[in-house]
């Protein structure tokens, strides 16, 4: 078992019966709603999911989950997703994956949200290894981008897969990818929130309750619960 296959069944741990889980995007991601698939037949639990993503929710229907929507639900017991980066105080970058809107619902609704990964996706500051996605409005989106660029280093707009078009999220905005020089996290966050036509972007502080970690087939958590 690989560290990503590790840490997506120590998740299992957290899964209670008779709960709503977020299902989160990615690899890891994958990995996890696998494992609660199996879970959920081998133990007969009575489980609901919700997706965080068009391809997540794609996949929990082929392992014949119970699907709900999001606007079916005002809370969610549990969240798992991965990340693209971590810190030890738990803040986490998330975005790559396009749906930073649904993702960000997920996370705020949820009573745990619990991150996994493994130790590649350790990082010291936000934005150390990848740039931070920022969800706009296509509306005007030149103007959002110019707004953002006053405060960042660079700022690109997302190309697709094919690189022949703008990249969608699965609401229809657009995703700029930008970096920073910053020193504090909650400051920036507070300047992009405040953008005109920015829907979501990729910074989530003080959401995340737990992180596991994998490295060298062990598991770490993480966690600022008292």
């Amino acid at each position: 078992m690989n560290n990503k296959e590790l840490v997506a069944h120590e998740a299992l741990k957290y899964v209670k019966n008779n709960s709503i889980i977020g299902l989160g995007t990615g690899s890891t991601a994958n990995l996890f709603i696998q494992a609660l698939a199996q879970k959920i037949k081998k133990e007969s639990l009575n489980i609901k999911v919700v997706a965080s993503s068009t391809v997540s929710q794609v996949q929990a229907l082929e392992y014949n989950l119970d699907y709900i929507s999001l606007d079916q639900i005002e809370v969610v017991d549990l969240y798992v997703d991965g990340a693209d980066e971590v810190t030890n105080n738990l803040d986490v970058l998330k975005g790559r994956g396009y749906d930073l809107l649904r993702e960000k619902l997920l996370a705020q609704i949820s009573k745990q949200f619990l991150v996994i990964g493994d130790k590649s996706k350790m990082v010291g500051k936000i934005g150390e290894k990848f740039p931070i996605p920022i969800e706009i409005s296509p509306i005007a989106w030149k103007i959002t981008q110019n707004l953002i660029q006053k405060i960042a280093k660079n700022c690109v707009l997302r190309p697709n897969t094919a690189g022949d078009a703008f990249a969608i999220t699965s609401t229809g905005n657009f995703v700029l990818d930008c970096t920073f020089e910053y020193t504090n996290l909650k400051d920036l966050s507070e300047e992009i929130a405040k953008t005109p036509g920015v829907i979501e972007y990729g910074i989530f502080q003080y959401i995340a309750n737990i992180a596991l970690i994998a490295d060298d087939n062990q598991v770490t958590k993480i966690t600022l619960d008292v």
